[in-house]
Order: C-alpha cells, then structure tokens, then sequence
C-alpha cells in the first residue's frame, strides 16, 4: 500500500484512482523529477550600449527589407513580369543601403568606445616593467644631478676640502 501523501505517477495533478500495479512516488520524489524550462544564468558579456543597439536594430531591418526585395525581384525575373526591372534597380539601391546600416554599427561601436573609454587594466608583467624602466630613470637622474654638483664645484681639481 502507498504512504501517505503519494500518488500514482502520472501527471502532476491527476486525481484518479490509481489501478493495480502502478507506481506510487510521493512529492519530494515528484519534485526530483520536476526540471524547469530553463535556468537563468548570468551572461557573459554587458549589453551593447543603447546608441550601438539602436544602429544594430536599424542594420538588421534594413538588410532584412533588401533580402525580402532582392527575392521578389528574382521571382519576377522567373515569372518574366513588369516589375522585374524596377525592382532590381531598386534592390541594388537597397544594398547600398544595407552596407551603410553595417557599416554605420561599426562605426558607432568605435565612436562610443573611443568617446565612453573600455576600461581595462594592464597586465602584471607591463606594470612591473613600467616599474623597472621608472626606478632605471629615478637612476639616471639622480646620477646627472650629482655630476652636475661636481661640475658646479669646480670639477675637484685642486680643491682639498669642501668649504
């Protein structure tokens, strides 16, 4: 006999009566079985900026409307129609147009990041060479400023003492 609080396994919800020889599973073994649709999960890069979004959305329809009118094109071409020629004309317009729309996302692309900055962080390795050619410099100049002290001395020659 069943423990209570189980129920045949069928759907979830079904109140039948259970016949002879199925199976029972409570609601935690239900709930072991029970998968969702699908899991949210974090993504992996930050959403497009909006001016970028925005030229990317215009980009797609634009080519989108030239596929559609170069097809209907092609179709008059093979049904021999009228409107063959003027929508061709019209569809290597469209290309045109449907460059500019990739080309105007690139660009925007390139003017947000060059005018909004990617931040990024240097490397260990080009910090710790920074750091090396800086105390190299600190160096130098520290041994330029104690030759120019010499010079402004006289040089030393014939000076016995510092007074």
């Amino acid at each position: 006999m069943p423990e209570a609080g189980a129920k045949p396994f069928a759907r979830s919800g079904d109140d039948r009566v259970p016949r002879a020889g199925e199976q029972y599973v409570t609601e935690a073994e239900e709930q072991a079985y029970y998968r969702p649709l699908w899991v949210e999960e974090p993504a992996d890069r930050r959403r497009l900026p909006d001016p970028v979004r925005t030229s990317a959305v215009r980009a797609v329809l634009i080519i989108a409307v030239t596929l559609i009118q170069a097809m209907v094109a092609f179709l008059c071409t093979l049904a021999g129609s009228w409107l063959a020629f003027p929508m061709v004309l019209s569809s290597v317009a469209s290309t045109v147009v449907a460059t500019w729309g990739a080309l105007d996302v690139w660009v925007t692309r390139q003017v947000w990041n060059q005018r909004h900055g990617v931040v990024s962080e240097p490397s260990s390795t080009a910090r710790a060479l920074r750091r090396e050619r800086r105390k190299i410099r600190r160096q130098e100049r520290s041994a330029e400023r104690t030759k120019e002290r010499i010079r402004r001395r006289g040089g030393g020659a014939g000076q016995l003492s510092h007074s």
